[in-house]
């Protein structure tokens, strides 16, 4: 996920986040440093971008990311701040990450609770949004990035080192494309 955020308040490890509960309650707030430090649940958005074409914005992460460094990602997204929503934070990453201003709105999928069994958890809302835009991705935030067909990504899953997190919601993802319910 994205640690953009560094223009609001200062750098990414220090942007105040809500602490949630196993239902997606507040209970409390800590800076994102804290939170992924000590394993505390918080949210984040995950949007899958495509453009005229039909085609998914992936991208690699650079090596100077807080959390999953220089491994590939089929969403632009990240952390939602403290006091914002899920719909607003959706929209203000995918502007962010893809380098844009005037997207619609994304629309929301689906939310789940992603948990990776040891420190890493988060409420996690899945969007989709339509880009017709020509992207120009945060050198920050993107080493490499290109809008590829469906069936390419559905190819690299087994070939390139994903981002957890964002691995996960794609396969959900997937899941509820096809009605299997139970599975997001």
């Amino acid at each position: 996920m994205s640690e953009s955020g560094s223009s609001r308040s200062g750098t990414s490890a220090d942007e105040i986040l809500d602490i949630v509960d196993e239902q997606d309650r507040v209970i409390g707030q800590a800076p994102r440093g804290e939170a992924y430090a000590r394993g505390l649940r918080h949210r984040c958005v995950f949007v899958l971008a495509r453009d005229a074409e039909d085609r998914v914005f992936v991208h690699r992460r650079t090596p100077t990311k807080l959390v999953f460094p220089s491994l590939y990602d089929m969403f632009v997204g990240g952390v939602v701040g403290a006091g914002e929503t899920y719909d607003e934070a959706a929209l203000r990453e995918a502007e962010e990450e893809l380098g844009v201003s005037g997207l619609p709105a994304p629309s929301h999928l689906f939310t789940f609770l992603y948990d990776d069994g040891s420190t890493r958890t988060w409420w996690s809302a899945v969007y989709e949004v339509r880009c017709e835009l020509e992207v120009r991705p945060q050198a920050e935030e993107v080493a490499w990035h290109a809008f590829l067909p469906e069936e390419e990504v559905l190819r690299r899953l087994g070939d390139w080192e994903w981002v957890p997190d964002g691995l996960a919601a794609y396969e959900r993802l997937r899941a509820h494309r096809a009605g299997r319910t139970d599975q997001v």
